[in-house]
């Protein structure tokens, strides 16, 4: 086995997939931008809450910048949220396919990578989001 194939073996297995890092970051940094996107059109923290399927203290945190402070996302995918704020308001059972479709662009942006990239050892040659779509 060669000294190269050693390493990607070595970084494979203490790395988190991409999926993990959409639950652990990218999902609730959404969340955060909704929740304030949701408030800035006169929401209460009851209706976010029900909106985003949480609870009404993980809104709480979220509007107080206690939760999920660490990733601030990249001005195109902040003006995707206001459009997906405004189809929440207007239709409650969009929130799944809403989330969905702001998780796939952080995917076709690139940003789930860099994301990834802050928190894991990833291999420049990794392109497992991009094999994901």
């Amino acid at each position: 086995m060669g000294e190269r194939f050693k390493y990607y073996l070595t970084i494979v297995k203490y790395m988190h997939t991409p999926q993990e890092i959409d639950v652990w970051y990218v999902l609730p940094a959404l969340r955060r931008e909704i929740a304030l996107a949701l408030v800035g059109k006169g929401l209460k923290q009851r209706e976010i809450a029900e909106k985003l399927g949480v609870t009404e203290a993980a809104v709480s945190q979220y509007l107080k910048n206690k939760r999920a402070r660490s990733i601030r996302l990249p001005k195109e995918i902040k003006k995707e949220i206001g459009k997906a704020a405004n189809n929440m308001i207007k239709n409650m059972d969009c929130q799944r396919y809403e989330i969905q479709d702001l998780l796939d662009k952080t995917r076709k942006t690139g940003f789930l990578c860099e994301v990834h990239r802050k928190y894991d050892n990833v291999p420049k040659c990794c392109n497992v989001c991009l094999c994901m779509r």
